[in-house]
Order: C-alpha cells, then sequence, then structure tokens
C-alpha cells in the first residue's frame, strides 16, 4: 500500500503510543510506501527529516501541490515538477496582482510556485478570484485563515493522482490521510481517504457523503491506523502486532561511554584488567557514583577477533569490592571498527570541528558509516541492559548516534546525555556533512547536559537550524557562572526547549570532582617523601605545574614559547622560576598528533638550550603518563598552575590542582585559559586567553608576582567552589534535572 499523508495534525498528530505504532510499521515494511502532502514549503519540510522517529518518506508533495520531489534526494520527480513549472506565472507577478486588496496578509513561510496568506473568508471575493484567473491561477482557502495562489489545475490531489500514475500504482492501494479543506482535493481525486479525529468541520461536512472516506474517531495517527485496517489494507496482525520487545535487562541506571572504566590487557591469551594509566579524566568521576553499591551497567566497548579470541563475555565485573552494584556491559568490536570508529574518524572528523579547528576536519563518508553501526551496536546493549523506565546516561560525540537507535527500540527509557567536549556555534558545527542526522538524534533525548551556559546556548543555536524549536523556558545564568567575565561567560540560558511536539531539557552542569580521590592520594604513604623530593629540587625556585594530554587543543606549545618569551623579557626570572610540563602522550596509533609532538619537544629543546644555567633547567618536561598519586604531589608542591587549552569542554586539571591545594592549605595560584569552560565556574582564577602570546605571558607574570593574602584569598573562593560542586553533587543534579522533564507521553 502507499499512505500519502497531510503532516500537521494528520501523519505528526495523535497520541504518542499512535505515532510511534505508525511510525514503526512503515520504517519495518517492505509493502508500504510513504508519501507526504503538505502545504508546507519542501524549506519547512525539512526539519522533519531531521527527527529520525519520523520515517523517511519515498516521495514528498508540498506547496500545496506545487511541489514533487524524492524523499531521499529532494531531488525534483520529473516530468511533473516541470509541468507544474510551466503553468505558473512567478512568484513576483502574482504578489504584484494580489497587492491591490489590502485585506490580503502575505505568509511569511517558505513557499515555491504559490503565493501564500492570511485573510478571512469575506476576502474571498469574485474580484479575487478573476484576477487569479487572469493569471492561470486559481484560490484555494481553508482553515477559515489560509488562502493560497496556484498555478491553474495544481492542488494536493491532483499532484499526487500524477504521481501515482507515472509510478504505475493500483489506485486502489493507496490511502490518503488529512485533517482540513486543504486536503479536500485528495479525496476528490478518488482515493480511499480517511479524515483522522478532530479534523476541520468544512472538511467533514465536505467528505460525509463519500462513500471511499472513513472519517475515523482517534486523531492524527490513531485514525490512520484506523483506515488501514478499515479499507482492509494490511492485515489486522500486521498493523495491531508489534516486533518482538527488547530485551529488558535489570540495571535501573545505565552509563554509556566509549571506553570501559578500566583497561584491557592480553597475557597468554586471557584478558587481565588493569587500573586507568590517565592521571586525571572523567572515567573516575563516572566510577565514584557507583561507590554506594548502586546498581547499574557500564556500556562500554571491547576489542573481540572472532576468528582469534575465546568466546566473548559480555557482562565483567568492575570491581566487586568498590562497586558491587557495577557490572560492566561489553560491546564487541573489531580491531578495525576502533579504528575508524574512535581513532580515526572521531578525531579527525568530528574532535577538531567541535573545538572550531575546522580546516584540520578529514571527513569520509565510509567511516561515518561505520560509525552508525558502532552507535547501534551500543543502542542495542543499552536497551538490553536497561530495566523498565530505567535512565539511561550517554556520554560525548562519539555516541551522538545512539539517542535515534535507542529511542526507537526502548522508548520506555529516559534518555540523557552529557557532551563533555566542546559544543561550538553553528558557524563551526554546520561544517559536519551529518549535522542533521546528528541533531536530529540529538533530539531524542529527554535531557541534554552541558558543562557551561555557553555551550548549551551553542546547541540551541545549532538545532534552530535544523529543526522548527521554540524556547519554553530561559534562566540567568548568574550568580554560580560568570556572565561578561570571560570569553565563553553568558548571561541567560535555554533550559528547555520544545521539537516536534517533544519537551526537551537542557542544563548547564560542570563536572565535579571526587575529591575523596584525592585525598586517599594525599594519604598515600608514598606522597610525603615525593613532595620531600620535589620541594629539594625545586628549592628557592618558584615552580609552575602544566599537565595535559597532547592534543593542539590544549595550547602546549604556544604556552612553552610564552614561557620562553617570559625569561627573555624578565631576565631576573631565570634561575627562580622552572616549569613542569606533564604531556600525556595520544595511543600510537593517533599519527595526527606526531607532528605536534615534534614541535613540542623542539620548543622545550628550544628554551632549555637558549637558558639553561648550572643547576637549573627552565622546563622539565613529562612526556609519558604519570600515576594519579604522583600528579597530586606535584599539584601539592606547585605554586601555580598554568591551564591553557586553546578550546576546552571543562578541564579537569584545574579543578585537581584546586582541590589539592585546598587539603593540604596552600595558596597556589590558578592561570586558566577563558576558553576553558571552567573559566565560567571558577571565580578567582587569573584568566588569560591562549590565542594571545603577550596575554599568556603577563598572566603567569601576575601570578608570579601576587601578594600571598591575595593568592590565599583567590584560593579559599576557588577551593570552595570545587568543594561545594562534586562529583556527587554533579551526579544528583544532573539526574534531578533528567527527573523533572515531563513524559513524553502526549
Amino acid at each position: 500500500m502507499l499512505l500519502a499523508t497531510d503532516l500537521d495534525g494528520t501523519f505528526l498528530g495523535g497520541l504518542a503510543e499512535h505515532r510511534q505504532s505508525l511510525y514503526q510499521l512503515i520504517a519495518g515494511s517492505q509493502d508500504v510506501q510513504l508519501v507526504f502532502v503538505t502545504g508546507r514549503g519542501l524549506e519547512a519540510v525539512m526539519p522533519i527529516l531531521s527527527d529520525p522517529a519520523v520515517p523517511i518518506p519515498d516521495y514528498i508533495i508540498c506547496d500545496v501541490g506545487g511541489t514533487v520531489v524524492e524523499g531521499g534526494t529532494l531531488q525534483p520527480v520529473q516530468p511533473l515538477q516541470a509541468e507544474i513549472d510551466q503553468r505558473w506565472p512567478g512568484e513576483h507577478v502574482v504578489a504584484e496582482a494580489m497587492r491591490r486588496f489590502a485585506e490580503l496578509e502575505r505568509q511569511e513561510v517558505p513557499q515555491q510556485r504559490r503565493c501564500s496568506y492570511f485573510c478571512h473568508s469575506d476576502a474571498v471575493t469574485p474580484e479575487l478570484t478573476d484576477v487569479a484567473e487572469a493569471l492561470n491561477c486559481e484560490v484555494l482557502y481553508s482553515d477559515s485563515r489560509y488562502l493560497d495562489i496556484l498555478p491553474k489545475g495544481i492542488s494536493k490531489g491532483s499532484t499526487l493522482l500524477r504521481l501515482a500514475d507515472h509510478l504505475g500504482l493500483d489506485h486502489s492501494r493507496i490511502l490518503v490521510a488529512g485533517d482540513t479543506l486543504n486536503d479536500l482535493s485528495m479525496y476528490e481525486a478518488g482515493f480511499q481517504g480517511v479524515c483522522v479525529g478532530q479534523s476541520e468541520a468544512a472538511l467533514l461536512e465536505a467528505t460525509r457523503n463519500m462513500p471511499n472516506v472513513l472519517q475515523a474517531e482517534d486523531a492524527g495517527c490513531g485514525g490512520i491506523l484506523q483506515a488501514i485496517l478499515h479499507f482492509g489494507l494490511l492485515a489486522q496482525d500486521y498493523v495491531t502486532g508489534s516486533a518482538e520487545a527488547a530485551a529488558v535487562g535489570r540495571a535501573d541506571l545505565v552509563m554509556v561511554y566509549h571506553r570501559l572504566p578500566y583497561e584491557e590487557q592480553r597475557i597468554n591469551g586471557r584478558i587481565v584488567q588493569r587500573r586507568p594509566k590517565s592521571p586525571n579524566g572523567i572515567i573516575p568521576s563516572l566510577l565514584s557514583f557507583f561507590s554506594a553499591g548502586k546498581r547499574g551497567s557500564w556500556v562500554a566497548w571491547s576489542v573481540h577477533d572472532e576468528a582469534n579470541d575465546p568466546p566473548f563475555e559480555v557482562h565483567t565485573k568492575v570491581d566487586a569490592k568498590a562497586y558491587p552494584g557495577l557490572v560492566a556491559a561489553r560491546v564487541a568490536l573489531s580491531a578495525e571498527e576502533v579504528e575508524i570508529f574512535y581513532k580515526r574518524f572521531s578525531k579527525e572528523a568530528f574532535w577538531p570541528t567541535l573545538h572550531t579547528f575546522w580546516e584540520r576536519a578529514i571527513f569520509r563518508e565510509e567511516d561515518w558509516k561505520v560509525f552508525l553501526a558502532v552507535n547501534r551496536k551500543f543502542a542495542e546493549r543499552t536497551a538490553a541492559e536497561a530495566a523498565e523506565g530505567a535512565t539511561v546516561w550517554l556520554h560525548d560525540y562519539n555516541l551522538w548516534m545512539v539517542p535515534a537507535a535507542l529511542r526507537e527500540l526502548r522508548p520506555d527509557l529516559k534518555i540523557a546525555f552529557f557532551h563533555h567536549t566542546y559544543f561550538p556555534s553553528a558557524d563551526a558545527f554546520n561544517v559536519l556533512p551529518w549535522r542533521r542526522e546528528i541533531v536530529g538524534s540529538l533530539l531524542q533525548c529527554d535531557y541534554i547536559g552541558f558543562h557551561i551556559p555557553r555551550q548549551a546556548e551553542n546547541f540551541v543555536d545549532v538545532a534552530g537550524g535544523v529543526a522548527s524549536l521554540s524556547i519554553v523556558e530561559r534562566k540567568a545564568c548568574a550568580p554560580r557562572f560568570l556572565s561578561f567575565g570571560c570569553a565563553v561567560g553568558l548571561d541567560t540560558m535555554t533550559t528547555q526547549i520544545e521539537v516536534h511536539g517533544r519537551r526537551i531539557g537542557l542544563g548547564a552542569h560542570p563536572v565535579g570532582l571526587d575529591l575523596e580521590r584525592i585525598r586517599r592520594a594525599l594519604a598515600d604513604h608514598r606522597t610525603p617523601g615525593r613532595r620531600e623530593a620535589i620541594r629539594k629540587e625545586f628549592a628557592d625556585k618558584r615552580l609552575v605545574i602544566s599537565i595535559e594530554r597532547l592534543d593542539y587543543t590544549k595550547g602546549t606549545l604556544e604556552k612553552i614559547r610564552a614561557f620562553g618569551d617570559l625569561l627573555a623579557t624578565s631576565p631576573e626570572l631565570r634561575g627562580k622560576v622552572s616549569l613542569v610540563v606533564v604531556c600525556v602522550p595520544a595511543a600510537k596509533e593517533m599519527t595526527i598528533y606526531d607532528e605536534l609532538q615534534g614541535q613540542i619537544e623542539q620548543a622545550v629543546g628550544s628554551v632549555n638550550g637558549q637558558f639553561n644555567e648550572v643547576g637549573w633547567s627552565p622546563i622539565r618536561f613529562f612526556f609519558r603518563p604519570l600515576p594519579f598519586e604522583e600528579v597530586v604531589a606535584w599539584y601539592a608542591e606547585a605554586d601555580i598552575c598554568w591551564i591553557t587549552p586553546l578550546r576546552d569542554g571543562l578541564n579537569l586539571v584545574c579543578k585537581e590542582y584546586v582541590a589539592t591545594q585546598g587539603q593540604v592549605d596552600g595558596d597556589g595560584v590558578l592561570v586558566l585559559s577563558e576558553f576553558a569552560g571552567a573559566a565560567a565556574e571558577l571565580h578567582g582564577a587569573v584568566l588569560t586567553n591562549p590565542h594571545d602570546p603577550a596575554d599568556l605571558r603577563e598572566r603567569l607574570r601576575q601570578a608570579l608576582d601576587m601578594e600571598r593574602g591575595e593568592r590565599e584569598a583567590r584560593l579559599r573562593g576557588l577551593y570552595d567552589i570545587v568543594q561545594h560542586n562534586d562529583i556527587d553533587r554533579w551526579g544528583r543534579e544532573f539526574l534531578e534535572a533528567v527527573a523533572a522533564v515531563p513524559s513524553r507521553a502526549a
């Protein structure tokens, strides 16, 4: 069968369960073709095509019949479109002719091959009809307010009839659906039809005596389902039956992250778990959320070679003692899938675009297909883990397409997404070739969280260019966040939007720290010795610490050059200030960072070569990860922490430094890039512009020259923020915000 349906009030209307049933019926069947037949212009239909919950139509008839295109490509259906074009005198000709009728108000909507107006029925006079006739056009008036001037002989029904004949379709297998008088021509074309519940009274009156038209009780999609059964177009069990339900798991909270909370190492054919080597990051923070024995699943990938590896074990314990209620639910990926999905595509296409380095981005369609397949695997595993009505907490851009697949598999779930990486404004994000699919997937979430208001507002900016959205709620950013004090500040932010009838919550939730983890590191029996060794090595010198991953977004190279500039312009600091740089290397397969590594090492060598003195090297460079306990010892002894990313979603290193200094009663100074998300939250940091070498140099000099009283006051304020907004508060507030979003039920 072929379903030709109006959109607003019809295919997009009705109860949520009816919409879901009809959409799944169409998406899962080879026996149903779909045609959108709408008064909207093609440009206004495109946001619907970005909604993964709505099936992609085979064809689209829009502009009240004036435009007919293929659904997948949006290319005109020829020769039908050419024939319509020949009948149309042109927009400006028609608009000029209608200017004499003062009662007409032009609709400010996309429109082609028609001119659309608002007016009262009294405005539809014989004179207006005659003017239209003289232009070889005709008048269509509907819903007591809409007036369309169309090419002669063109309507929804006439174009649908031509399309059906062009495709050689059996008219008896076509069902048309509508809800306003604008749709009358489809019924008059002789097709079987349904006026869905709550249709315009004028349409019901006009079709009352048509034997091939059902006036349904249920609104929208519910009425269409009734008509499919009424006319016997599909068997009842086909319509009312549903695909076998997805397996329902036991986890009340499902954490979905691209990596396991431990590292896997293969020894003698056995996989052995190792603690993560990274000195900082989100994984320890997320793990701490399960430390009280909360029941849950952690969905992540694991490399599996079907030919050579033993049978794949989906479920493993993470740490039975520390997290007794948590299991890892492993998604089996081949080494090639991991290489493409994460190490190549995510880092070469998405990472540079998100951080506004789009000139570095490499887009490959074949990689996108792998990305989609991997995201589907994550969605299927998540659907199997989650209990009925569970909350699924998705993390970061590697899993952008999971919400679309998961909503289809498990509509009962609360889907929340936290975007750890910086989210840019539309001028950067829209470079992505798949922006519509990505945003459409994210809009299947119930709640989307970002670190700071600026990133949430950037998402609204991007989504507004893809979908027709309305802003339901806005809130002030102060006092928690800086409004005008840094590059990523904002005074108000959007906290709720509505898209396609769905409410989606948005929030700013800067990730907090597991402060107990830092306390344990400070209490480690090796820490006093490490701190003493650092004090001895840098006796009588100011110690500046810098810790980051090897990445062009982190500003490491710019910082090293600025430090060299400081020593060049301030010779009195030579021998008195040391910079310790801990640069954690990328995976060896990620060769995109090889050039940057060489540049950094060369810059370090240049500064040290120029300013070295007996007993003093300006820069001590660690190009390897350090154990967290050792990192904390450096935090405790450093006078200044210099964190200068060119762009960063948040940055946890700066918070770890503040927390450590606060717990040892220190007076360290945080010099932080104003392009890091944390800059909007950490009142009291010395903010610097890492894109300005002079500012990098001078803000470090400011920190070096700062009086003790100011240092202590700044650190007290910073520590109060970090201590109050810890990981537990972050998780609790995030999940409370998710729970507060209204149900999707209609």
